[in-house]
């Protein structure tokens, strides 16, 4: 999911089943890099921003070699939308649906994204 945001003061949060999880500030966040951060339930989440303000978070764990480097990706668009390219196979994920843009049967999950 992604969220526009205005203000560098507030903390990154994700929707998990449990409620909002707080991930780290936003001011952390670097346009076009990803960052990875450790869930309650030991798996990885992805988090990226770019140059509009729109945050993402998808799985960090690519499901084609099951490496967690999809932080570690670079971001692009393709017709408007927002991806990251794994850094190993270079298949493409849409940071808004997890949806791998190169085989339409693979997907990673994506966070609702909040600023709070």
């Amino acid at each position: 999911m992604t969220l526009a945001l205005e203000t560098t003061d507030l903390k990154v949060q994700l929707r998990l089943a449990e409620g909002w999880f707080t991930v780290c500030d936003l001011s952390t966040l670097i346009p076009g890099r990803g960052a990875a951060a450790l869930l309650p339930d030991g798996r990885q989440v992805a988090v990226f921003t770019d140059r509009a303000g729109n945050v993402y978070a998808i799985d960090n764990r690519d499901p084609f070699t099951g490496a967690a480097v999809l932080s570690r990706g670079l971001t692009g668009s393709h017709q408007g939308r927002p991806f990251v390219a794994s850094p190993l196979l270079k298949q493409r994920f849409d940071l808004q649906t997890g949806q791998c843009l190169d085989d339409e049967t693979v997907r990673v999950t994506a966070y609702e994204v909040k600023a709070a």
